[in-house]
């Protein structure tokens, strides 16, 4: 069974910095593109920045939010710096293939940026 387990997320201080990690289990990793997104209350859930071939942010994270992926471990991560109040939301892991249709997606992880 496919699994994506996000972690990482918290509370900090505007400025601050979290780094959120994504595991992902039972599925061979390098096809998939690996993605963030995240959903504040009231709205729809948003992309933040994927990793396939291509790097791609939103314009809101850019020069401030950095994703990697380690192939070797199954994991992609999220570094993310110069936080803003407006960053609030629940963080989701995505990883889509380039081969199928198959996309799953993990649990969410909550990052709260507040004084």
């Amino acid at each position: 069974q496919v699994q994506l387990v996000e972690s990482g997320g918290g509370l900090v201080q505007p400025g601050g910095s979290l780094r959120l990690s994504c595991a992902v289990s039972a599925i061979t990793f390098r096809p998939y593109v690996m993605g963030w997104y995240r959903q504040a209350p009231g709205n729809e859930r948003e992309f933040v920045a994927h990793s396939g071939d291509n790097t791609k942010y939103a314009d809101s994270v850019k020069g401030r939010f950095t994703i990697s992926r380690d192939n070797a471990k199954n994991t992609v991560y999220l570094q993310m710096n110069s936080l803003k109040p407006e960053d609030t939301a629940v963080y989701y892991c995505n990883a889509k293939s380039t081969i199928t249709s198959a996309d799953y997606w993990g649990q969410g992880t909550q990052v709260t940026v507040s004084s």
